[in-house]
């Protein structure tokens, strides 16, 4: 507090600083990070990171070990996820323009844009945080401690993981051919994002009457003409009736992955496509 108070009595105190000059990392000119932080304004007692991708670009599995961290959205969206080490859960949010997600301190988490010139901060509430990197983890375990700690296959896992050779911020490298996540075009957020209506009558497992987890993206089954959902809010049980998707007109199916039993409840999945 003492610091804080000289700092505030200098001579040459500056209240005002631009966020757009101090380049964190680059991987384009269309993906990069710049920053404001302590080192930009010494008298400030947050930070944050200003943040531009393109779609399927992801903000690489990451956590920090003395900060809160909240994403604020300006432009674009994103998919945010937190792992929970309480409920042993990812927590999956789709956020837009103005809306907000926060990762607790400590807790492992990863960023996806959905869509070209996506513009948030990630807002943290100490002057300087700490970051650990998932592909400095990856990169630096050696395989016989994963074959130790895991009884996995040491020479597989150093095969995964050998195209990381370096500490990696945005992801997928150029060049990278991986197919990206499909995302639906129903978003799952605490407040029903884009008017997605609610059941008038929600079941008590539904968390609080708003919309909660639920199916955020998904990937192609293999070998099927079928979307397997990546995420599903578990409180559910599926249903059978038949369906036509709100975001594929025309493409009928069974409603094998849905909400609930209630034919008031959306459909955000389909089968058949």
């Amino acid at each position: 507090m003492e610091k804080y108070a000289k700092l505030l009595q200098s001579p040459s105190l500056m209240l005002s600083a631009d966020s757009n000059k101090t380049v964190t990392y680059e991987r384009d000119p269309q993906n990069y990070i710049t920053q404001l932080f302590g080192e930009q304004l010494p008298p400030v007692k947050t930070g944050f990171f200003n943040v531009r991708m393109s779609k399927d670009v992801i903000v690489q599995p990451h956590w920090h070990t003395n900060a809160t961290e909240l994403v604020i959205v300006l432009s674009g969206e994103v998919v945010t996820t937190v792992f929970n080490p309480f409920s042993q859960k990812l927590m999956t949010y789709r956020i837009g323009p103005g809306e907000v997600s926060m990762f607790p301190e400590g807790w492992f988490h990863w960023i996806v844009s959905t869509c070209d010139h996506t513009h948030f901060l990630t807002v943290f509430d100490v002057p300087t945080p700490d970051i650990v990197l998932g592909s400095d983890f990856l990169r630096f375990t050696p395989k016989e401690i994963m074959e130790l700690a895991y009884c996995a296959d040491g020479d597989a896992y150093a095969k995964a993981v050998a195209p990381i050779q370096q500490s990696v911020i945005f992801g997928p490298p150029p060049g990278c051919e991986t197919a990206a996540p499909v995302y639906q075009a129903a978003p799952v957020y605490a407040a029903g994002y884009s008017a997605i209506p609610q059941p008038a009558q929600a079941p008590a497992n539904w968390g609080g009457g708003g919309m909660q987890q639920g199916y955020m993206y998904q990937q192609p089954t293999a070998g099927t003409g079928a979307w397997s959902p990546a995420y599903a809010y578990s409180g559910f049980a599926p249903a059978s009736a038949a369906y036509t998707s709100p975001s594929c007109p025309g493409c009928g199916g069974t409603a094998a992955n849905r909400w609930g039993p209630s034919a008031s409840y959306p459909v955000y999945s389909y089968s058949g496509q």
